[in-house]
């Protein structure tokens, strides 16, 4: 029986992508987004926000158009769908930390970052980075994900 396990995140980008390429000519766009979760403390009647950010990337082959890049921008908002997973390491200091990561396998620009006005192009085109064919079709099992790639 086949399972799924996607995930859709939508929130604001922390910082501008970043670039690495991998072995075997496997490109990595890395970006953090920050999911808002806001309430109202029902004793204090005072607002609170709860952040958890989480740490995307979208793979490309070598070669592969890279115009998303000119959206992942710190402050966009996004719509995200991907494979999510939890990654833990040690850090210098002895302490295990544990982040969230989502592999991205499609993305939607809902705001662009700096948002002066509506521009159909320019959003329609984002969104359709997808349809190129030039994602890598990745899993955890075909890369070896170090702290260092993020």
């Amino acid at each position: 029986m086949a399972t799924v396990f996607e995930t859709r995140l939508i929130g604001n980008i922390g910082k501008d992508a970043t670039v690495k390429t991998m072995e075997r000519g496997v490109i990595a766009i890395n970006f953090p987004v920050a999911h808002n979760k806001n309430w109202r403390d029902k004793r204090s009647g005072e607002s609170k926000t709860k952040t958890t950010w989480v740490n995307c990337t979208i793979w490309k082959k070598e070669g592969a158009n890279l115009r998303i890049l000119d959206f992942l921008k710190k402050g966009a908002l996004v719509e995200l769908l991907g494979v999510p997973f939890a990654k833990a390491f040690v850090m210098e200091d002895g302490f295990v930390r544990t982040e969230i990561r989502l592999n991205v396998a499609q993305t939607n620009i809902l705001r662009p970052a700096k948002f002066d006005g509506y521009n159909e192009d320019i959003i329609d085109t984002a969104e359709n980075e997808n349809d190129n064919n030039e994602y890598v079709d990745a899993t955890l099992d075909d890369f070896t994900i170090d702290e260092d790639d993020f």
